[in-house]
């Protein structure tokens, strides 16, 4: 016999298990499935930090449903009692005539945002070591940082335990399908039945459920953390911002050092990616792509560019315009979709929760993510 619910949850990463607790506090009867156990480092919602940015190069019609995300970061911290969006200031750099500075100041004036405008004289002065081209200006924003993208899913998964959501994990999903009365998840240990579903399986979307023909591309990416070779109480919270940087034809990013001095300081390289199977995904790190990191730190924080210390794979799910799919699903509005991540969501986490909770409970989300339509991609202008 199946076991019944309101709704079911597909996926408990950052998005999956922000919307079980969303779901589960305002009352609904919740069922969670992901195919690993919590936290996990096998999909994006991994790798120690995860960079907050308010004012946003991704364009001015992100920054409200961020600055409702810094309203809800604040309020998990309140939950838990112990903080997780750490204001440590970020900083955004590149040639004045570029794409990614420019977007960040168009969005910060947009919004009416505090923010401070840099030349590289300035930069050099106050971050000193960061060594930015004559050309580079930069963006100031003192309300970004980090999160710890781990210690947030085991927040919002204990939280939805809390408020009576059954969760399981290590149950690969098998079977997604809409029934005459709701729809019907199957995996190897279980049948469920709901009213509703939600899809926050991330790279697994398409596997799952191609019937959606969602244009998502999983790509394979590298984490790097690095011994500075000198002055490693230079890259310290407080002293380092979180950076992101475009320069030589790709986007660099960085964090501070989170886990002290012995713990190496993150960098990355955000831009491009190969292709990848999110089941057969190559988590073996090489020397040369190691090289590529090292030598886009050695031109702007050489003090970074030293011995590479350990790393990580994750995947991105892209789609074409680099925007999230979130959304009722065009097929049935039985289903909610969360998906679409494209490397830079988990700064929206909670909001993100938030609006698929009005999305399964209401059909409609009280924030605008017109932007994330997921029938966009079929649409004739």
């Amino acid at each position: 016999m199946a076991y019944t619910s309101d709704v079911i949850v597909v996926g408990l990463g950052g998005l999956g298990s922000a919307a079980c607790h969303h779901l589960a506090t305002r009352g609904l009867r919740v069922v969670g499935v992901d195919q690993f156990q919590p936290a996990h480092a096998r999909g994006a919602s991994h790798g120690e930090t995860r960079g907050v940015w308010q004012a946003y190069f991704m364009g001015p019609g992100y920054v409200p449903f961020l600055q409702r995300a810094y309203e809800l970061w604040d309020h998990l911290a309140e939950l838990r009692g112990e903080p997780f969006f750490h204001r440590t200031g970020g900083i955004c750099l590149g040639p004045a005539d570029g794409e990614l500075v420019p977007a960040a100041l168009a969005s910060a004036k947009t919004c009416g945002l505090p923010h401070e405008y840099l030349d590289a004289a300035e930069v050099r002065r106050r971050f000193p070591t960061f060594t930015p081209a004559e050309d580079d200006v930069a963006v100031f924003d003192a309300s970004s940082g980090y999160v710890r993208p781990e210690l947030v899913i085991q927040a919002h998964i204990d939280l939805a335990d809390k408020a009576g959501a059954i969760l399981r994990f290590g149950e690969a999903v098998v079977e997604c399908a809409t029934t005459s009365s709701g729809v019907r998840v199957r995996t190897a240990a279980e049948t469920y039945e709901a009213d509703k579903l939600v899809v926050a399986a991330g790279a697994w979307i398409p596997k799952l459920f191609p019937q959606l023909t969602l244009p998502i591309q999983v790509l394979r990416k590298v984490m790097l953390w690095f011994d500075p070779i000198k002055g490693p109480e230079d890259f310290l919270p407080g002293r380092q911002p979180y950076w992101i940087w475009e320069g030589d034809g790709a986007i660099g990013y960085g964090h501070p050092a989170v886990d002290g001095v012995n713990g190496g300081v993150k960098a990355g390289i955000h831009s491009g990616g190969d292709p990848a199977n999110p089941d057969e995904l190559d988590r073996f790190v090489r020397a040369e792509e190691v090289d590529v990191v090292r030598a886009f730190l050695r031109d702007r924080i050489p003090q970074l560019a030293g011995r590479y210390l350990r790393s990580g794979v994750c995947m991105y799910d892209n789609t074409p315009d680099l925007a999230f799919v979130l959304g009722l699903a065009p097929s049935s509005e039985r289903i909610v979709l969360a998906g679409g991540t494209s490397g830079h969501a988990f700064k929206f986490v909670p909001a993100i929760g938030e609006a698929i909770a009005e999305l399964v409970i209401e059909g409609k989300a009280t924030q605008d993510i017109s932007l994330f339509a997921p029938d966009r991609f079929g649409r004739r202008e």
